[in-house]
């Protein structure tokens, strides 16, 4: 059976399309009477508006683009599973993809957006200020996540890696805990070389020496790791 169109509806209810989409995107006034005749033959007709369609008339998908350099493990699947929730609560919807950690990979996603998302949400470690305004196209609202386009003039969520290294070192400190191996993330990797350089600065300042693992947030390098730090009483 043929889907209804938005002209079958028009016909149906006796009202002309632009009626129909009045109602239907809640743009403009509709008197009561037809706009039930319009509800009714839309029931009927099981009419189902093109999302498509609809977003270019309304300039509007009510989908929110999501860019994260991966979605394997427990903190990528939260950072989902939050951000959807919130976007429910609010009638949207995500579509998520990934940049398999690289900066082309994440300006390829961001242009893929164009047109089809409402904002973006760019968790991009690799992605620069230039980067991420050259895969930008109009005024897209953006919010960066820890990435390294800070300086963007956008808003942004920055994790204070640095400091909470340290805070960690002195935390193991306070134990009584003094050989204290880092494993660190990829290199080039913003987040992982600020928490390096919390760590190494939070050894120096104690006068202990400065273990480093060189890891790539993976769990194969972390079981290395830890054959690496053997016997070590503590592990940052």
């Amino acid at each position: 059976m043929k889907a209804a169109t938005i002209r079958d509806v028009a016909t149906q209810a006796g009202v002309s399309v632009a009626s129909v989409s009045r109602v239907l995107n809640t743009t403009g006034p509709v008197n009561e009477s037809t706009r039930q005749r319009i509800l009714h033959a839309i029931d009927a007709l099981r009419y189902v508006p093109h999302s498509g369609a609809r977003s270019l008339s309304t300039r509007k998908t009510d989908t929110v683009g999501v860019i994260l350099p991966d979605l394997f493990g427990e903190f990528f699947s939260e950072l989902i599973r939050g951000m959807d929730v919130a976007a429910r609560a609010h009638g949207l919807h995500l579509i998520v993809s990934s940049s398999h950690d690289d900066a082309d990979e994440a300006s390829a996603a961001i242009r893929s957006m164009r047109g089809r998302v409402d904002g973006l949400i760019v968790l991009s470690p690799h992605l620069d200020a230039a980067a991420l305004t050259a895969s930008l196209a109009g005024q897209l609202p953006v919010l960066l996540m820890n990435g390294g386009a800070v300086d963007a003039g956008r808003p942004s969520i920055v994790v204070d890696n640095r400091g909470g290294a340290i805070m960690a070192v002195q935390h193991l400190l306070s134990l009584g805990r003094t050989r204290i191996v880092h494993i660190s993330g990829p290199a080039e990797n913003r987040e992982a070389e600020a928490r390096r350089a919390g760590y190494a600065e939070a050894m120096a300042d104690a006068g202990l020496p400065v273990r480093v693992y060189d890891g790539d947030f993976k769990q194969a390098s972390g079981r290395r790791a830890v054959v690496y730090a053997d016997r070590q009483t503590g592990v940052g």
